[in-house]
C-alpha cells in the first residue's frame, strides 16, 4: 500500500528559466509517472465524505417549482438510486414551434453557484421567457459531487470531459440521454466556477491520476465565459458579459493575455473545443453556447451575488437570442 501513495512531483513553470521547475510537494496519492489503477482511484474515493445533502439542500429547491413546472426525473445515479435521483424542470406551456433552451449546473457538483444560480433563475426570472422559448433546465448534473464538494464522480472520472458516445460517466450519460429526446436546441448555457481549489486540490490531482507532472497555473479574478471554438458568436458572448458586469466583476486577462492557460479573445471570454473536449457545452448542437465561469473564493463576492451573476448570464444570453 505505502508504494501505491509515494505521491506525484508538482511542477511550476519559471518565467525566469523558462523550464518547468518542482516543488517538494507530491501529491498523497499516486506514483509519480505512473496513471492510477483501480487500487489509487479507490484510495482517492476512500478519502471523500458526505460535507452536504442533496436531498437537504437541492431536491427541496426543485419541489417548490412544481406548482409552476413540469419536474421529470431523467435517471438516478447507480452509486444510490435513491440518494441521487437526477431531475429536469421544463416550461409547462411546451410548444413545438417555439425555440428550446437549455440550461445546465452542477457538471461539477462542487461549483455551488451553479446548481442554485440554475434554481434560482426558475424561481425568478423564467417566467418571463415562458411564452417564447421551451425551457429545460438540469439544476445538478452531479449530485454526488455536490455532496463530496469534488469536480469528479466516484470513479474519478470528470463529468465534464466524459460527453460522449458510451461514455464513463454515468452523469454525462443521463444528460446525453435526455439531450437526445429533446427537439433541436437553439440555446445551451452550461453554469461552473472557477475556484481556488482548482489549483489547490483537483488540478493537482488530474495530474497524479494521468501520471504527469502538475504545472501550476493562476486563477482568473472575476467571472469570464468559455465559447466553442468552432461556434465563437463572439457578440453573445460579450452580451453575457455586460449583462454579470451588474453583478460582479469581470476577470482581466494576465500578464501574457490569458485567462487559465487560454488567449481571452475579447474581455472575459475564451474559447474551448468543445465535442473535441467531451465538455458539457458540446451536448447539443445548438447555434448559442456559452459555460459560465464564477469565481466564488473573491473577498468582493458573496454567495448571493454568485447565485445572481449565474442567473444574470442566463438572462443576458436568452435576452441577447430573442433580440436576434
Amino acid at each position: 500500500m505505502s508504494q501505491q501513495i509515494t505521491g506525484i512531483t508538482l511542477g511550476f513553470f519559471s518565467l525566469v528559466t523558462g523550464k518547468v521547475m518542482h516543488s517538494a510537494y507530491t501529491y498523497p496519492i499516486g506514483t509519480p509517472g505512473q496513471k492510477w489503477g483501480d487500487e489509487e482511484r479507490q484510495i482517492w474515493r476512500a478519502q471523500t465524505s458526505i460535507k452536504r445533502e442533496y436531498q437537504q439542500l437541492v431536491i427541496p429547491e426543485i419541489e417548490a417549482l412544481r406548482a409552476r413546472f413540469d419536474v421529470v426525473q431523467y435517471g438516478a445515479l447507480s452509486y444510490d438510486p435513491a440518494r441521487y435521483p437526477l431531475w429536469c424542470v421544463k416550461t409547462r406551456a411546451w410548444q413545438d414551434d417555439k425555440p428550446t433552451v437549455l440550461i445546465t449546473g452542477g457538471v461539477h457538483g462542487y461549483e455551488t453557484s451553479g446548481v442554485h444560480g440554475a434554481l434560482q433563475f426558475l424561481a425568478t426570472e423564467a417566467s418571463r421567457f415562458e411564452s417564447e422559448v421551451n425551457l429545460v433546465v438540469a439544476p445538478c448534473v452531479s449530485p454526488w459531487g455536490y455532496e463530496t464538494i469534488n469536480r469528479w464522480n466516484p470513479n474519478a472520472l470528470d463529468p465534464n470531459r466524459s460527453f460522449y458516445p458510451d461514455s464513463p460517466a454515468e452523469e454525462s450519460a443521463a444528460l446525453m440521454a435526455l439531450v437526445a429526446e429533446l427537439p433541436d436546441i437553439l440555446l445551451h448555457i452550461d453554469l461552473h466556477e472557477t475556484t481556488d481549489t482548482d489549483e489547490s486540490e483537483f488540478r493537482p490531482a488530474l495530474a497524479a491520476r494521468d501520471g504527469i507532472d502538475y504545472v501550476a497555473g493562476s486563477i482568473p479574478d472575476g467571472f469570464y465565459t468559455v465559447g466553442d471554438s468552432d461556434k465563437p458568436q463572439l457578440a453573445f458572448q460579450a452580451a453575457i458579459i455586460e449583462a454579470v458586469r451588474k453583478v460582479t466583476h469581470i476577470a482581466p486577462a494576465d500578464e501574457n493575455g490569458q485567462l487559465i492557460g487560454s488567449d481571452a479573445v475579447q474581455e472575459g471570454v475564451i474559447l474551448y473545443p468543445m465535442k473535441k473536449l467531451g465538455l458539457c457545452g458540446g451536448v447539443t448542437d445548438c447555434t448559442y453556447t456559452s459555460t459560465t465561469e464564477v469565481y466564488p473564493d473573491s473577498p468582493q463576492v458573496t454567495a448571493q451575488e454568485c447565485n445572481d451573476a449565474q442567473v444574470a448570464a442566463v438572462v443576458g444570453a436568452l435576452e441577447y437570442v430573442l433580440a436576434q
